[in-house]
């Protein structure tokens, strides 16, 4: 197992989480990519979205098919939406340990507030980054919510 992945599977034990990892040849990168690896509707991938407010990471999970509103991201942190800016991917990989294309729910170098579209809550399992743009790992929403110590929210635009 690749070593990104490996933290990933160390801190879902760590957290409770019985997870498996499944590693790809194809990247999964995007979650156009993951479905297509998978096997599943793009709607069960959680896309993890990193953002700064007033300096401070913050992350929202989505649900593959949908776009975030910012402003809603906003409103939920007290904040005016352009103090909501998207992290770099120096800052992603700061906060979280992991670059983008392979960042998990949880397993971050830095806490952070974590919101939760609760639109995955429709499926029975979604599907969500690994550590790497290799690797994914199944897990029902309520244990994603629960794992990653996040809040489910409307984030849907």
């Amino acid at each position: 197992m690749h070593p990104s992945a490996q933290k990933v599977a160390d801190a879902a034990q760590k957290l409770g989480l019985a997870i498996e990892i499944k590693e790809f040849d194809q990247t999964t990168r995007s979650a156009q990519e993951a479905a297509e690896a998978i096997g599943c509707d793009v709607a069960q991938i959680v896309k993890s979205l990193c953002f700064t407010v007033n300096e401070q990471p913050i992350m929202a999970l989505v649900s593959g098919s949908n776009q975030l509103d910012e402003r809603k991201l906003a409103a939920l942190c007290g904040v005016g939406r352009k103090q909501v800016q998207r992290a770099s991917a120096d800052a992603v990989k700061a906060a979280t340990g992991f670059s983008i294309g392979g960042v998990p729910p949880f397993g971050h170098l830095t806490p952070m507030t974590i919101f939760v579209d609760e639109e995955l809550q429709q499926f029975e399992t979604v599907w969500a980054a690994a550590g790497t743009p290799f690797a994914v790992f199944a897990i029902g929403p309520d244990e994603l919510v629960k794992g990653c110590g996040g809040t489910a929210v409307s984030l849907k635009k």
